[in-house]
């Protein structure tokens, strides 16, 4: 029955989101099922900070359990806050948080920047994990190879959009309108749902290079920190997020 109830919801809210500038068909079985199967999907601006999936150290040595805790409980916390308290009392308030994204230009810039790094940081936490030595595997590897031609050189394209980002911002790992996945990048606080990004798709997978998400263990160095990050990667998550069959 709550998969009933998901499904009708779903669809009813397909005909007023879009997607590069054109609206997601209510009948198109591929957005359907990628968008049903997020959790995050029925979240609004009014939407509550979700527990970090595991310890602050859990991460080490990868990310230290200082920047974790800081992180999340400072950076994420106030972004959640400054969400919720810039949809208050609007007429978009109850709006599905996709739906904010999709039509960024209508609202004020204050709910872009908090919104965003709510989403952001949620769909960080989740595709990291304590568990190393995940590879992809399956569908999820060979759209990788096809989209990139190997696993490695996707590596490399990924982790030259997080060390070459320009200030802060993030890398991304998208599937595009055509199904295909895309690497891009954002700057401060954006994503490719938003109708403000040049390259869109649904994330499968980010990489947060703010200075604040490395800067107490790794300084300088973003290159390093973008390198570590490969060990600590939740790829089962990611082809969870990626799998539409």
């Amino acid at each position: 029955m709550k998969k009933v109830i998901v499904s009708i919801f779903v669809v009813a809210l397909f005909a007023t989101f879009s997607f590069a500038g054109k609206p997601f068909p209510a009948d198109n079985a591929f957005w359907n099922k990628a968008l049903s199967k997020l959790a995050e999907f029925q979240l609004t601006g009014q939407s509550k900070q979700m527990p970090l999936p595991y310890a602050y150290n859990a991460l080490e040595p990868s990310i230290d359990a200082k920047t974790m805790e800081i992180h999340y409980s400072k950076h994420h916390a106030a972004y959640t806050k400054n969400m919720n308290d810039a949809t208050a009392g609007t007429d978009y308030v109850s709006k599905p948080l996709f739906q904010l994204f999709t039509e960024t230009e209508k609202y004020p810039v204050l709910v872009k920047n908090n919104a965003g790094g709510f989403y952001n940081h949620l769909l960080f936490w989740t595709v990291m994990s304590p568990v190393s030595g995940q590879e992809p595997q399956g569908d999820f590897l060979k759209a990788i190879k096809d989209a990139f031609g190997s696993f490695d050189k996707f590596k490399e394209v990924f982790s030259n959009a997080g060390k070459k980002q320009f200030g802060s911002g993030w890398a991304w790992l998208s599937v595009n309108e055509n199904g295909k996945l895309v690497v891009s990048s954002t700057p401060n606080q954006e994503n490719p749902l938003m109708s403000t990004t040049e390259v869109r798709g649904i994330p499968v997978l980010t990489l947060d290079v703010w200075e604040h998400a490395y800067y107490l263990q790794y300084q300088n160095r973003r290159a390093d920190y973008v390198d570590a990050f490969w060990k600590i990667v939740n790829w089962k998550e990611v082809s969870r997020r990626y799998d539409v069959k």
